[in-house]
């Protein structure tokens, strides 16, 4: 199954996205997908649950901190 190497791209995506704009302080994934909307990434990603999903996933490996906070804010 292509699961795996799909969502490792999709944060790979997500991340340079971010890193690009540089903001350095921790995003809510509303703010992630309006980021990706302004770039050439915004086509493959519909939602901010898809984006949760990502960086939740990632979180767990370690690669993203949770703020769980209301709403969630992301630290990569």
């Amino acid at each position: 199954m292509t699961t795996m190497p799909l969502r490792g791209s999709a944060f790979e995506r997500i991340r340079d996205v971010v890193t690009e704009h540089g903001t350095g302080e921790p995003l809510t994934a509303r703010e992630i997908l309006c980021l990706l909307d302004e770039s050439d990434a915004h086509e493959e990603f519909e939602s901010t649950h898809e984006i949760a999903t990502v960086l939740g996933r990632r979180a767990q490996a370690g690669d993203v901190t949770v703020i769980r906070s209301s709403p969630y804010r992301y630290e990569l």
